[in-house]
């Protein structure tokens, strides 16, 4: 039976049929629009697919054959063409399955010519027609958008997170079979509603400063770090709490705008790293990427480049245990979005950009052994294992992390103390108000937190009274500052002065300020 209709079609086929339609491809943060042409004709039946496509889009002739047939329409005995325009630009991944077996159907005169004008449609086609995820429909939502289409057909599973764009018409669709009832007017697909994008549910803290003992200097030296959004080094020996510490630090971070939360969400949606169930990231991140890492995993990059860690912690913290074990290229490569928050990834066939406005948490000893300048357990490393080991962070990268402190061993006393600590709602209210007083000091600037600061917003946002100014310059002279450093202190101390709510940075504010930029190579007691 199928044959013969397969051979009816094939005799109404007389002058070629073309078939135009629209989808999608990610570059970088951004989608780029793909016009697919199909044209059926008579000639050897064969199925052919040009564009600079790579293996999963030439592997979708053998899913559209099957999904057509499941379908229970014929795939046409024709010579078929498939064209993904623009032809210079690479496409990849299965996302064009469903426009692609679409374009057959309606150039062999199966669905009516016009049924998908002024729409988008990507999809992943399974063999019985199943309509499967795609990464990036928030991006190709937004493309839809701004080109001023008005209907967006996205699988099922990708409809909540399409539908965080307003002013666009978002159809969730199953399978290939749902979709050509709805285009013939047979039994219509019902839109996705908008995700709510004002419902905020705050998640308790995974660690709470209350349940911390001890180490008092290294929860002030977070909040200050939290207020700003200042990268912070923490060294100390193994089983001191620094991990446990800087996996408290979400709990106190201020909670994400609409605006970033949005940022975050069209990272993680590129990346493929949203659920169905989440659409919209409304916790800061928090990446932990163990030392075995490659570089390209860290900032990104790859043969079709996608973000990297750094890109993942996006407005919030990117946390890196035991950092001297990371590979070297792998730290050196971080200079740039540290100072930049951007990271440019180029290729000969061109440059992509990927935010990088994170904060860096950092954890390791003092030496192989751990020990260096621990007041109980003696260090086994020779003078020259321990230079070697410290050597491994360079001064550059070193000069970029605004806050350095020592964590030592916690007492006994402490330990065993049933009292609990101040909790992280109370330490996260302080920091709210510091980033409130931020946020109205560079409203309209494009800068959120202290950390971002430029020269100039230092010069206009950093008075001193003349005692500040001189402990300032006795400092530059003992500790052989250098010029980013010394931006980098008035940052930290502006900070500090807006957890006290001052506008003039005091003496007792650089002095708090001065003593998170430790001294290199690490050493002395920790007791």
């Amino acid at each position: 039976m199928e044959n013969e209709i397969a051979s009816d079609m094939l005799c109404r086929i007389g002058t070629p049929m073309l078939a135009r339609l629209f989808s999608c491809a990610l570059i970088g943060l951004n989608g780029e629009l793909v016009t697919v042409e199909v044209d059926v004709s008579r000639g050897q039946p064969g199925f052919t697919i040009v564009g600079l496509p790579d293996a999963a889009v030439q592997e979708a002739r053998e899913r559209v054959r099957s999904a057509i047939r499941y379908a229970g329409f014929s795939f046409p005995l024709a010579r078929i063409v498939v064209n993904l325009a623009p032809a210079d630009l690479r496409k990849e991944g299965p996302v064009y399955d469903l426009p692609i077996a679409l374009g057959v159907l309606i150039a062999s005169e199966q669905l009516p010519l016009n049924a998908l004008d002024n729409a988008l449609v990507v999809g992943e086609l399974g063999l019985d027609g199943t309509v499967r995820h795609v990464p990036g429909a928030l991006v190709m939502a937004a493309l839809a958008r701004d080109l001023g289409t008005r209907r967006l057909f996205v699988p099922a599973a990708d409809a909540p997170e399409a539908a965080l764009v307003p002013d666009l018409e978002i159809y969730p669709v199953a399978t290939l079979q749902d979709l050509i009832a709805h285009l013939l007017g047979q039994k219509p697909i019902l839109p996705q509603p908008p995700t709510p994008l004002d419902h905020w549910v705050d998640t308790p803290p995974a660690v709470d400063f209350a349940d911390i003992k001890g180490q008092e200097h290294a929860k002030r030296a977070l909040e200050v770090a939290a207020a700003g959004n200042h990268n912070l080094l923490m060294v100390g020996p193994p089983g001191t709490g620094k991990t446990l510490l800087a996996r408290a630090l979400p709990g106190i971070l201020p909670r994400l705008s609409l605006e970033e939360a949005l940022e975050v969400t069209r990272i993680y949606s590129v990346a493929d790293l949203l659920s169905p169930e989440a659409p919209l990231i409304r916790q800061r991140p928090f990446r932990a990427p163990h030392h075995t890492i490659s570089h390209a995993g860290l900032v990104g990059g790859g043969r079709f480049p996608r973000p990297g860690e750094v890109s993942l912690a996006h407005r919030g913290v990117l946390f890196l245990d035991e950092l001297p074990e990371f590979d070297l290229r792998a730290l050196e490569v971080l200079r740039q979005p540290l100072e930049d928050k951007r990271v440019v990834i180029s290729r000969a066939a061109g440059t992509l950009e990927f935010p990088a406005a994170f904060m860096l948490v950092a954890a390791m000893n003092p030496c192989p052994c751990g020990y260096y300048g621990d007041p109980l357990k003696p260090c086994t490393c020779s003078p020259t294992m321990v230079a070697r080991y410290q050597k491994r962070l360079s001064g550059p990268l070193l000069d970029r992390i605004d806050i350095q402190i020592e964590v030592p061993r916690v007492e006994f006393e402490k330990l065993s103390d049933d009292r609990r600590g101040e909790p992280s709602a109370r330490i996260r209210e302080r920091v709210e108000r510091a980033r409130a007083i931020q946020r109205e000091r560079f409203h309209g600037t494009g800068i959120l937190c202290n950390a971002e600061m430029g020269p100039g917003h230092i010069r206009a946002y950093c008075r001193m009274e003349p005692q500040a100014q001189a402990l300032l310059k006795a400092a530059m002279q003992q500790l052989h500052l250098s010029a980013r450093a010394y931006h980098r202190v008035l940052k930290v101390a502006r900070t500090i002065a807006d957890l006290e709510g001052s506008d003039l940075l005091r003496a007792h504010h650089l002095a708090e300020a001065l003593q998170y930029r430790s001294r290199w190579p690490m050493g002395g007691s920790y007791g």
